[in-house]
């Protein structure tokens, strides 16, 4: 049986050095090898755990959010849901269960998931039973148009990121090569400048040796199509992930294994690989197709603001003492500086008449 390592091996001896973005679509991606392909990474069974499956007070929050956002936009119907990355499915169970506080709002929802595993889209689909037009699509652009409200955790942390490392010589791309003695992966930098570096923020005020400067384009160009849906038809976005209030330098590349950190190149296809989401540019990106944005501010702060402290106080009112110890240990995990709190930001993406955003 071919492995990806292999297939890795073959392409880099035939064109060279790949970039770490190219690398990064392929172990995470690729149709029959890829991480996401190939199995379900969620849970204790899994990799790792996202906040909707640590406390459902996060999904109700969102769902709340959801609820304020359409009520000023007109109450829309039917208007588009769409999350991206939905995982098992449980963000959007929770948020349309608390968004019923406003009526009418999941019966005018069209609910388009953007996902590419096969795995999860059925572990998306159990979940969401019963639930009116939901559909799934590879991409955005593949959403048709019309009024918008978007969710995005832990999505753009995911999406293949660009490396370029200063040398002597300036900046110079790093790639992924082929180790000639030991077969194994290794990073190299490219022998030539890419004039897309003037485009990477972090790289725009210099270098010193070693700095490694992150770009990603991916994640650039859907919230350019984002901006630009919801400024046109109406509507917002919400994006929860970790990552940077300011693009600055730093090698946020990682791999996780069985909920412990791993080496990026060991083992392709294996291991969960993100990197830190740069929310600066991001908004740099929204505002330039006219967009509004509210935020970024840090999940603790846009939590509480939401009302983190008070669901879970009205939780522990029918709650055990095993079980009321439970939701204040999930509040803690997603609230503190030690855990999630500070690391992890939240940003709105919205039409001008609409920020800011609830929240925020």
């Amino acid at each position: 049986m071919t492995t990806l390592l292999e297939v890795l091996r073959r392409q880099i001896a035939a064109d060279g050095p790949m970039p770490l973005d190219r690398y990064m679509a392929l172990a995470l991606g690729d149709r029959r090898h890829g991480y996401y392909a190939t199995r379900d990474p969620l849970g204790g069974a899994g990799d790792f755990v996202t906040a909707p499956e640590i406390s459902q007070i996060f999904g109700e929050l969102i769902g709340i959010w959801l609820a304020d956002t359409w009520d000023r936009m007109g109450r829309p119907g039917p208007f588009r849901l769409i999350e991206f990355g939905p995982g098992h499915g449980t963000l959007m169970h929770d948020a349309l269960r608390a968004a019923r506080v406003m009526p009418g709002l999941v019966e005018s929802a069209r609910i388009h998931l953007i996902e590419t595993s096969p795995v999860l889209r059925r572990k998306q689909a159990d979940t969401l039973a019963g639930m009116p037009s939901v559909a799934w699509h590879d991409q955005l652009a593949d959403v048709p148009d019309g009024p918008t409200l978007a969710v995005a955790n832990e999505f753009f942390d995911a999406l293949p990121v660009r490396q370029f490392q200063y040398i002597d010589a300036g900046w110079r791309e790093r790639m992924v090569a082929v180790d000639p003695e030991t077969g194994t992966l290794r990073f190299a930098v490219s022998e030539r400048p890419d004039p897309i570096i003037e485009q990477v923020p972090a790289a725009n005020a210099g270098g010193t040796i070693g700095a490694i400067a992150e770009f990603c384009p991916a994640a650039q160009a859907i919230a350019g199509d984002l901006a630009r849906r919801l400024v046109a038809a109406g509507g917002a976005a919400l994006i929860v992930d970790y990552g940077y209030l300011r693009s600055a330098t730093g090698d946020t590349l990682q791999a996780v294994r069985r909920h412990r950190r791993a080496d990026p190149l060991a083992a392709p296809g294996e291991a969960d690989l993100t990197a830190h989401v740069d929310f600066a540019a991001l908004a740099r990106t929204a505002r330039a197709a006219g967009a509004e944005i509210s935020g970024p501010a840090t999940q603790s702060d846009w939590l509480t603001r939401m009302g983190v402290v008070e669901r879970a106080a009205m939780l522990k009112q029918s709650a055990n003492e095993r079980q009321a110890a439970e939701i204040d240990s999930a509040v803690d995990r997603l609230t503190t500086a030690n855990q999630m709190g500070q690391v992890f930001k939240s940003m709105s993406i919205s039409a001008p008449s609409l920020a800011p955003t609830a929240g925020f």
